[in-house]
């Protein structure tokens, strides 16, 4: 299925979940701190990153806080 992440097209396996995506772009779901994630500009909560299945067209943004100053 195709999504738009961060922008960007990106091809993903039919059925995937928030969390799958996430490990697709490098990005170890239970390691990850400071991450948020919105689908269709909603948040997804962290528990229910596993459950949330995407969609064809579903538009993606994963933001990482980070520190500074």
């Amino acid at each position: 299925m195709k999504l738009t992440i961060n922008g960007e097209s990106r091809s993903l396996t039919e059925g995937s979940s928030v969390n799958d995506l996430l490990a697709s772009i490098a990005i170890d779901p239970d390691e990850a701190q400071g991450i948020a994630v919105a689908v269709n500009e909603k948040i997804v909560r962290r528990n229910d990153w596993y459950g949330m299945i995407l969609s064809t067209g579903d538009r993606v943004e994963v933001v990482t806080a980070q520190q500074g100053g």
